[in-house]
């Protein structure tokens, strides 16, 4: 495991139920949600952490599903809410994407940064919530 999830993990741990996964990625509990966090190392000196967040499940893949995620969306600050229709076209889950680097940030400010985006999915969740 990368130095950098290992310290996600270590500043995590004590507010959310981490999970450290085999193949170097790390799975998040919080407030109703799952999360996903890698790291992508684009050189030395810079490693950025990939956050996907599972918002919903199979909603259905209607035109006022569409426009409540686009609402969601415009009103989302840290990352970007996503419809990812299954291949039937039917239905779709609803994720939050962000990519941040972390280099420069300490312990309580990395903490603080994913708790505030990761709140920020679950209150989208809330408001996808039939």
């Amino acid at each position: 495991m990368s130095g950098l999830l290992q310290r996600l993990a270590t500043v995590l741990g004590p507010v959310a139920e981490v999970i450290e996964e085999y193949d170097d990625a790390l799975t998040v509990r919080h407030d109703d949600t799952v999360a996903s966090f890698r790291v992508v190392t684009l050189s030395d000196e810079l490693e950025l952490v990939s956050l996907t967040q599972i918002l919903a499940w199979d909603l259905p893949l209607t035109a006022d599903t569409r426009q409540r995620v686009s609402e969601q969306t415009a009103a989302t600050l840290l990352g970007t809410v996503a419809l990812v229709p299954d291949p039937a076209g039917k239905s779709a889950d609803a994720m939050l994407r962000y990519t941040f680097p972390a280099a420069g940030l300490s312990d309580d400010a990395l903490r603080m940064l994913v708790l505030v985006v990761l709140s920020s999915g679950a209150n989208v969740r809330s408001a996808l919530a039939p």
